[in-house]
């Protein structure tokens, strides 16, 4: 090596003593990020839960629950076991309001329908309830008003007499009935007997007192229930029934 080059080599070696001295280097090179990604890093993503939809009523398909008004915050439900079953369970649901759930308010309690089951066709004579979504806008009975908040028309005409199918006595079974609005127009006594789908199609459709045995086609409940249910049904809440055979109840 020439000795022309040892000076720059003289100055290099107290410089670099220098830097090491001071604490002094070079930055050193961020380092990699391990995802790859370059530029800032992402802030951690937020989980949003989904609200908890309001509470449907048990063993209803979406057929059924369709054919509910929107409007309605009262629903009597009375399912059979199956189709040619004339025993069934009745129980009262209820919402605080149109976006709210449904809660069970009432029941369940036992109930007698049409001796043959139901139908989704009902005729006259045909000894079946009919399947569907009703209104219940009157009510009535032989004896007086129990504290109804529907129109009440108490008459001498819902008496009843006679035997039912199993010879049971029918004495007192309208004592209080409900009107379901099936063959018939709302807002008249329970013993109006227009039938608008025409007589072949059957009417005088009730929620009524039990008799102890199968309906020619009604819905009959225990009489301490039929009061209850008179008292709660509030036409301001727009009630309704809900009826059929389970199978058909959850379509």
């Amino acid at each position: 090596m020439s000795a022309s080059r040892y000076p720059y080599a003289l100055l290099a070696t107290p410089l670099l003593l220098l830097l090491a001295l001071t604490g002094c280097s070079a930055p050193a090179a961020p380092p990699a990020d391990p995802r790859g990604a370059t530029g800032p890093r992402s802030m951690p993503a937020v989980k949003h839960t989904a609200a908890p939809r309001p509470a449907e009523i048990p063993g209803l398909g979406p057929r059924t629950r369709a054919a509910i008004p929107a409007t309605a915050r009262q629903a009597v439900v009375v399912s059979g076991k199956d189709r040619d079953s004339n025993r069934s369970t009745a129980l009262l649901y209820a919402r605080d309001g149109l976006a709210g759930g449904w809660r069970a308010a009432a029941g369940p309690w036992p109930a007698h329908n049409g001796l043959e089951g139901w139908t989704d066709h009902h005729v006259a004579g045909d000894l079946r309830s009919p399947v569907g979504v009703y209104t219940l806008s009157d009510a009535g009975g032989r004896l007086p008003d129990p504290g109804a908040l529907l129109p009440y028309d108490e008459h001498p005409r819902f008496a009843m007499s006679g035997e039912g199918f199993f010879g049971e006595s029918l004495e007192g079974s309208f004592d209080y009935v409900i009107a379901i609005d099936y063959n018939r127009t709302p807002g008249v006594t329970p013993l109006d007997r227009k039938r608008p789908l025409g007589a072949g199609r059957g009417g005088g459709i009730w929620l009524h007192v039990d008799h102890g045995g199968p309906t020619q086609g009604c819905v009959s409940l225990p009489e301490a229930r039929m009061k209850d249910l008179l008292r709660a049904l509030d036409p301001a809440k727009e009630p309704v029934i809900v009826m059929g055979d389970a199978q058909a109840l959850r379509r």
